[in-house]
């Protein structure tokens, strides 16, 4: 097994990659790597490294050419759910493909987070992509309100939903095998669903009402349906290509 860590960018000077005193914990007292061993590392922006532990670096030995992402870009908006609900679904999604994580204030949110909680979603969210080998690290945003998450969507190239339940609407996996352009949006509500306001004012700004079949799903297991029927459909296409 080859471990892999990532790194910010800035870590990377030429062929050396300058460990913080966190990795090289990790990488000597955790891993128990001694010197010259091999690991992998990621700098977030799809490149990944075969790099050499060289006392309290990294050398690195060779450029790899690795594809693990989707097709295309993904952008989940989550209304928080309750507890730590949060948590795993970040996880869980950065394992799915998703690109980008926008946490959403509804009308119906229960939680309101403080912020150290970005900071630790941030670091799951790194732990994913390290364990599900990706070579890019979902962005987590500000936590925003839904009004003014959907006037910050693009509405150009891009596929936009919002999941509906109880509702008349296709189910997602009919649009998914229609047509999918370069980008998908695909948001999702807490308990209880979404307002009917919000879902007018979605609607306005060009999502489509989708559903996810004839269960109703909690508010942490709708955005592992979604992101799952999303990467079987755009990688199955992809392969076939």
């Amino acid at each position: 097994m080859t471990y892999r860590i990532v790194i910010e960018p800035k870590q990377k000077q030429g062929d050396i990659i300058h460990l913080t005193s966190e990795q090289r914990h990790y990488l000597k007292n955790v891993l128990r790597l001694k010197q010259d061993s091999q690991f992998i590392v990621l700098d977030g922006q799809n490149h990944t490294y075969v790099v050499q532990l060289n006392n309290d670096n990294g050398q690195i030995i060779e450029s790899l050419n690795e594809q693990r992402e989707l097709p295309i870009t993904v952008t989940l908006m989550i209304a928080l759910p309750k507890g730590k609900g949060f948590d795993e679904v970040i996880r869980s999604c950065t394992e799915l493909g998703v690109n980008t994580i926008i946490p959403i204030i509804s009308q119906r949110t229960v939680l309101k987070p403080s912020p150290h909680k970005l900071e630790r979603w941030r670091k799951i969210v790194k732990e994913a992509t390290e364990q599900s080998e990706r070579q890019v690290v979902p962005i987590i945003r500000e936590p925003i309100s839904f009004s003014d998450a959907l006037k910050n969507t693009k509405s150009t190239n891009q596929n936009n939903y919002i999941c509906v339940a109880r509702k008349e609407a296709k189910h997602l996996l009919s649009y998914l095998l229609e047509e999918t352009k370069n980008s998908i949006t695909i948001a999702i509500g807490c308990e209880g669903g979404w307002t009917e306001q919000e879902i007018n004012e979605a609607v306005t700004f060009g999502f489509i009402p989708v559903n996810l079949g004839s269960r109703i799903l909690r508010a942490v297991t709708a955005p592992l349906v979604c992101l799952s029927l999303i990467a079987s459909v755009l990688e199955k296409s992809h392969i076939e290509e």
